[in-house]
């Protein structure tokens, strides 16, 4: 089986042949339109790539670019596209198995995909929540579910190699920082960025978050149920709770000396300790203030109404993306 990087590149050189081919129709074009009026020494027929409007015609999309250049932005669009499907198998939107749209209707479910795709290469999630937190806190969080995608799409045998020209291409040091990446004041997600600028702020995933992006989950709109907000609350936002609670009593036998720490880390522990407890401070405030009341009233959705008057139904459990109240763009 051929390397992701080795795909990418035939991916690439398909679309600059198709390209050229499609500029000399076009330059072919001119000269009969040309020749018909007699102004064959009047008007150039030349086109020059960067006219040629191709979609994956690198020339086209990155016209002050060097040819390197052009080739480092492909791979970085193959590598944020092929993510976007990855997740899209994640949640059954999409499968390895079949082409095409899997599960696009309102209330879809994985009996409904299993139904379509009996024995997948790739299990879509069963609860239809994949949690992104800063760390593996969660077996199923969804830098672990890609892991496990690249895997079965590309192989084991260059496993470690693909997963670098994804980070590298993405232009991240780890794959969990193109999901997450903590920031001054707040974590960002650049996955989630590239996911609201695809579909033009109307997302077919929806993000919920807290309010600086301590804990985040990640559901399809397309699965959602009157139960989603519950799972999130209590399969992984208290889960994530628990864990840190019981990290924060580490870290503070740490920092009290306790089992021959150094100065070093007993300087680390006390740092960690006191981030620990300010993200708990937010999470207890997410559950409590937000995602507890909004879990009790069960809120049903209506694809048939649109993103933006849904969106608003969840207003603070998710994540702001710039959509005002009364569903209409900032």
């Amino acid at each position: 089986m051929k390397t992701l990087e080795q795909t990418v590149a035939q991916h690439r050189d398909e679309w600059a042949a198709r390209s050229l081919a499609q500029q000399q129709l076009e330059i072919e074009n001119n000269e009969a339109v040309a020749k018909l009026y007699g102004l064959e020494d009047e008007v150039s027929s030349h086109v020059p790539l960067e006219r040629v409007s191709l979609t994956n015609n690198s020339a086209f999309r990155w016209p002050n670019k060097t040819p390197a250049e052009r080739d480092a932005l492909f791979a970085q669009s193959a590598i944020i596209d092929l993510v976007s499907y990855a997740v899209g198998c994640m949640f059954g939107r999409y499968s390895l198995d079949e082409p095409g749209l899997i599960l696009g209707d309102q209330g879809s479910s994985l009996q409904d995909y299993l139904a379509r795709v009996p024995t997948p290469l790739f299990m879509p999630d069963r609860d239809n929540v994949i949690p992104i937190v800063d760390g593996p806190w969660f077996e199923d969080d969804i830098v672990e579910k890609f892991r496990q995608f690249l895997r079965v799409a590309f192989g084991e045998e260059h496993f470690q190699e693909n997963l670098k020209f994804v980070t590298d291409s993405l232009g991240v040091r780890e794959l969990r920082d193109y999901f997450i990446k903590a920031g001054s004041k707040a974590t960002t997600s650049k996955f989630y960025d590239d996911h609201v600028q695809r579909y033009k702020k109307r997302p077919i995933y929806w993000l919920f978050s807290s309010p600086t992006g301590a804990f985040n989950a990640l559901v399809y709109l397309h699965r959602y149920s009157r139960s989603t907000v519950s799972t999130v609350l209590t399969g992984y936002l208290r889960e994530y709770i628990t864990k840190l609670e019981a990290n924060l009593q580490h870290q503070e036998l740490v920092a009290a000396g306790q089992g021959g720490a150094s100065a070093k880390e007993i300087a680390a522990a006390q740092q960690e300790a006191d981030r620990i407890r300010r993200v708990l401070v937010e999470l207890k405030d997410y559950d409590h203030d937000v995602l507890f009341p909004l879990a009790g009233k069960q809120v049903a959705l209506d694809l048939d109404d649109g993103v933006l008057v849904n969106y608003q139904k969840l207003g603070a459990a998710l994540k702001d993306i710039g959509l005002k109240k009364g569903g209409e763009d900032e």
